[in-house]
C-alpha cells in the first residue's frame, strides 16, 4: 500500500513527508537524505552567507541526491537585510523547481520572480485567513504551522488539531500539516484532518544526517512535550525554542514588564545558536524545538524515520481503523 496524496503528485515524490527549511541545519547533508528517503528534502537558502555560496550548496545537494528538493526563502524584517533578490536569483540559475517560503508579505515580490521559471511556491502560514491570501495571491501548496511547532507559531494560539481542519475547510490548494508530527500516528491524522501530508522540522533534527552536534539531538531525546518555552510574546513576534538553563534565563529576564529585546540579545542571537548547535554548548545560546520532542525517542537515519512513519501509518490507516467498521 502506498499513500498517494496530491503532495506526491505535485512534488514528484514517493511519500507525504516534507522537511522543513530551519536555519542552520538545512544544508545538502539532510535535505539529501530525506529525499533519498522518498520524501521532500530543503535547504535553507539564508543559512549561506551570500547567494554565491547558495548556488554552490544547491550543486552540493544535486551531488547528493538525483531525486526532487526544494529551497527555503524566508523573510522578516531585519536591521541588516538580506539581498533577497539575488538569493532568489540563484535558486533560479540552480534550476530549483520547488522554494518553501515564510515570513512577511514582502515574500510575494519574491513569487513574482520564481513563478515565470516554472517554480512550485510552498508557502508557510499560522492562521487560516493569512493561508486564504497566500492561496488568492497564487501560491501553489499551504504548510499550515499549529502551535506546537517550533519556530515562529503566530500570535492565535491555535493548536493542530483545531487549525488544520479549519485550513482543509476553505483552501483548496494542497495543503501540508506542521507542527508536533513525528510519526505515523501523525501523518494518518493529518491525512484525517484533511491535509496532503506532513511538514517535520524538529524531527528531522534529531536524526543520524541532521548537521547538528550530538548534545543538541540529546536534548531533544531528554525534553518531553512540555521542553519547549515561548518567547518573544511581548514583541508579537512569538517564538518557540528548547528548554534549556539558557532559555529558562531568557524567558526570567523577559518576564519583567519594562523588559526590551536588548536584555536579551546577546543570549538568542543568530550567531549564539549557530555556535551552539556546531559546538554543542548549550550555554551559548537557545535552540529551536517543538512539542513534537515528547515524540522523539530515538537517532535514526532519515530513511529509516521515513520508512518507519509510512509503514505506521499505513498500518493505523489500513489495519487499525478500518477494523474498527461494524
Amino acid at each position: 500500500m502506498a499513500l498517494r496524496t496530491r503532495i506526491t503528485e505535485r512534488l514528484g515524490i514517493e511519500h507525504p513527508i516534507v522537511q522543513g527549511g530551519m536555519m542552520n541545519v538545512g544544508y545538502a547533508e539532510l535535505a539529501s537524505a530525506v529525499s533519498n528517503a522518498g520524501g521532500l528534502g530543503i535547504i535553507t537558502a539564508l543559512t549561506q552567507p551570500s547567494p554565491q555560496a547558495l548556488r554552490e550548496e544547491i550543486e552540493r545537494t544535486k551531488a547528493m541526491t538525483t531525486k526532487p528538493f526544494g529551497v527555503n526563502m524566508t523573510i522578516f524584517p531585519t536591521v541588516n537585510s538580506p539581498d533577497y533578490k539575488a538569493y532568489a536569483q540563484a535558486i533560479i540559475d540552480g534550476g530549483i523547481t520547488i522554494v518553501e517560503t515564510a515570513g512577511t508579505q514582502a515574500v510575494r515580490e519574491i513569487w513574482e520572480m520564481l513563478r515565470p521559471h516554472g517554480v512550485t511556491i510552498l508557502h508557510k502560514c499560522t492562521a487560516v485567513r493569512h493561508a486564504l491570501s497566500a492561496e488568492k495571491a497564487g501560491c501553489d501548496i499551504i504548510s499550515i504551522d499549529g502551535f506546537e511547532c517550533a519556530g515562529h507559531p503566530g500570535e492565535d494560539d491555535i493548536p493542530g488539531l483545531v487549525l488544520i481542519p479549519a485550513a482543509a475547510d476553505r483552501v483548496k490548494i494542497p495543503m501540508l500539516a506542521s507542527g508536533g508530527f513525528g510519526d505515523g500516528r501523525g501523518l494518518a491524522a493529518a491525512l484525517a484532518l484533511g491535509a496532503d501530508g506532513i511538514n517535520m522540522g524538529t524531527r528531522f533534527c534529531a536524526t543520524q544526517e541532521a548537521p547538528i552536534h550530538d548534545n543538541v539531538k540529546q536534548a531533544y531525546l531528554d525534553n518531553d512535550e512540555r521542553g519547549s518555552f515561548l518567547i518573544f510574546r511581548a514583541f508579537k513576534n512569538t517564538a518557540r525554542v528548547g528548554k534549556s538553563a539558557v532559555s529558562e534565563e531568557v524567558v526570567r529576564r523577559l518576564s519583567s514588564p519594562d523588559a526590551v529585546f536588548e536584555d536579551v540579545r546577546e543570549l538568542v542571537s543568530g550567531v549564539a545558536g549557530k555556535e551552539l548547535l556546531k559546538s554543542g554548548d548549550l550555554s551559548q545560546g537557545v535552540f529551536w524545538a517543538g512539542m513534537v520532542q515528547g515524540l522523539i525517542h530515538d537517532i535514526p537515519t532519515c530513511q529509516e524515520l521515513v520508512n518507519r512513519i509510512v509503514a505506521d501509518a499505513e498500518n493505523i490507516i489500513r489495519i487499525r481503523l478500518t477494523g474498527m467498521l461494524g
